[in-house]
């Protein structure tokens, strides 16, 4: 079925619950209009017109008015009582199977300060995770961390010459990226380094005391470090794993596939297994080194089974740039081949790359820079507001809006399209973006804090026939087919886009439909409509990853 013509039915078949009628009935009076973000006008609009023609509902009366107040009745009672639930208790879902949801996210290599590129992952990452717990799956959310592998003899090799313990105290990440930066370059003529680095990956591989204890050293501190951005960008992990916890696995994945006669040896004597369809070696991955040591894949291979049985999940999401797409339907690929059927369930998400990410020192490298600037930037655009709230901890704030400016950037496109970094677009107040997303929750906070939510007793939906409310009401209804249509592509486009026609809505109605100075009865209809607006704000936002703020 056609997306429209599915949501056309959902919305009918809303209709037809609260008003006490056929849904096929409404289906017919259901028009669709198209609708951009800057639209003061909901996606689709109901025609009663045409239920009265088609003799649905009776003459008397003015029914567009009846039925209207009934639907924004039914909304808003719905809001009231569900709050935080509205939407994904919808019965769009009910076909939905709901299970165990591993996420592989952000996956950083250890001993190196949070690159900029790992930035998409852990939003990415983060919202999916968000979204699927939001829809009463249960989310095991994984750091995969590259921990292993043959850079870790190059820097266990280099800190035996450069390293210095007094350095790595005062500042952890920095000194192991200087050392990992000069080791790299006398590797370049010097081969005895290049030796000393694969001696230091054997003696790790081997599990040789000293050379262990120097790579837990450099994995503890760098895990604190990495929890202290996490922090900062509301992220949270239930299990931090690893290349280094599946190296024994690996070699019994090795085994598995020679068991099966999937793994063949090439001239070069490395391993590989034939993915060809035809069976020529036409298309082959390699599982194994010529010294008999694994590689990435075969390590994720054994993380997959691993897995599987640890936590038996139903589904398995990795999130990462889609230059790895090859290496994913190689992964699946193999699984399938092992007799694994569970990696049918297993989908990889790819992203584009971010183009032009800079501080006014030049190029970004670590993502805390862009975190600073954000949170700077954005400083001294609310100082420079006339509109900016006292507050007690303005760089909270501005911390949160930076990082809603960067999510909000980050997410309204596809997620594999590439896409241009400019810092002026994306900090502005007006147009789509995060800082107005921001603004507009702030404002309805501000207009509850002050008045309330008009939630205590009863309210006259009469009073919400303007073109402004009805407008808000009829794109609420939507709220749960965006929530639908997201958890299909794992999209966040779809969210951000009805988030922001909604802050526009809002914003209308804000100017145009008053609560001071109004008869008590009419702002007491019109904050429980402004209120129902910040609470679907806040929750769409917070599926995003956004904390949103109260006061700006």
């Amino acid at each position: 079925m056609h997306m429209a013509c599915y949501f056309r039915r959902s919305i009918a078949s809303k209709l037809s619950r609260a008003l006490g009628r056929s849904e096929d009935a409404f289906i017919s009076a259901l028009c669709a209009i198209p609708v951009s973000k800057k639209q003061q006008s909901p996606d689709f609009r109901l025609s009663v017109n045409t239920l009265l023609r088609n003799g649905i509902l009776p003459t008397n009366g003015d029914l567009q008015a009846q039925t209207e107040a009934l639907a924004s009745q039914k909304v808003l009672e719905q809001l009231c009582q569900e709050r935080h639930k509205f939407g994904v208790k919808s019965e769009l879902f009910d076909g939905l199977k709901k299970g165990t949801t591993v996420v592989e996210f952000s996956s950083p290599n250890i001993a190196k300060k949070f690159h900029a590129g790992h930035l998409r992952s852990t939003i990415i990452g983060n919202f999916i995770a968000n979204l699927k717990e939001s829809l009463g799956n249960n989310v095991i959310r994984v750091n995969y961390l590259g921990d292993w592998g043959m850079q870790f003899g190059l820097l266990g090799a280099g800190f035996q010459l450069f390293g210095c313990q007094e350095k790595l105290k005062k500042n952890p990440l920095q000194h192991l990226f200087d050392v990992y930066v000069q080791v790299n370059k006398e590797a370049e003529n010097n081969e005895v380094i290049g030796q000393a680095a694969r001696e230091f990956f054997r003696r790790l591989e081997q599990q040789e005391h000293q050379a262990l204890l120097l790579w837990k050293q450099f994995r503890e501190i760098t895990v604190e470090e990495y929890q202290q951005v996490y922090k900062r960008l509301g992220v949270h992990f239930d299990i931090y794993s690893g290349e280094s916890f599946h190296q024994q696995q690996a070699q019994e994945v090795v085994q598995q596939l020679q068991r099966r006669g999937l793994l063949k040896t090439t001239e070069k004597g490395t391993g590989v297994v034939d993915l060809s369809s035809a069976g020529d070696m036409s298309s082959y991955s390699t599982v194994l080194r010529s010294d008999g040591t694994s590689l990435y894949i075969t390590r994720d291979l054994a993380a997959a089974i691993d897995r599987k049985e640890r936590y038996n999940f139903d589904e398995m999401i990795y999130v990462t740039d889609k230059s790895q797409g090859i290496h994913f339907q190689q992964l699946f690929q193999i699984l399938l081949a092992m007799g694994h059927s569970w990696a049918e369930r297993c989908q990889h998400v790819p992203f584009g790359l971010v183009q032009g990410m800079k501080t006014r020192l030049g190029e970004v490298v670590f993502l805390e820079d862009v975190l600073d600037e954000a949170r700077a930037r954005m400083l001294r655009n609310m100082s420079q507001s006339k509109t900016t709230k006292e507050m007690v901890y303005p760089e909270d704030t501005a911390e949160k809006v930076g990082i809603s400016a960067l999510i909000v950037q980050d997410f309204k496109g596809p997620l594999g399209s590439d896409y241009k970094f400019d810092w002026d677009r994306i900090l502005q107040a007006q147009g789509d973006t995060g800082v107005f997303l921001q603004y507009t929750h702030a404002r309805l906070c501000s207009l509850i804090h002050r008045y309330g939510d008009g939630e205590e007793g009863a309210f006259d939906p009469s009073l919400l026939l303007d073109q402004r409310s009805i407008s808000i009401l009829q794109h609420l209804l939507r709220y749960d087919e965006v929530l639908y249509q997201s958890v299909q592509d794992l999209q966040p486009k779809h969210l951000v886009n009805f988030l922001m026609t909604l802050s526009h809505l809002a914003a209308s109605a804000h100017r145009e439909l008053p609560v001071k100075g109004s008869p008590q009865a009419v702002a007491q209809a019109r904050l429980r409509l402004f209120g129902g607006v910040c609470t679907v704000l806040a929750n769409g936002m917070k599926i995003l990853g956004i904390t949103p703020v109260e006061k700006m």
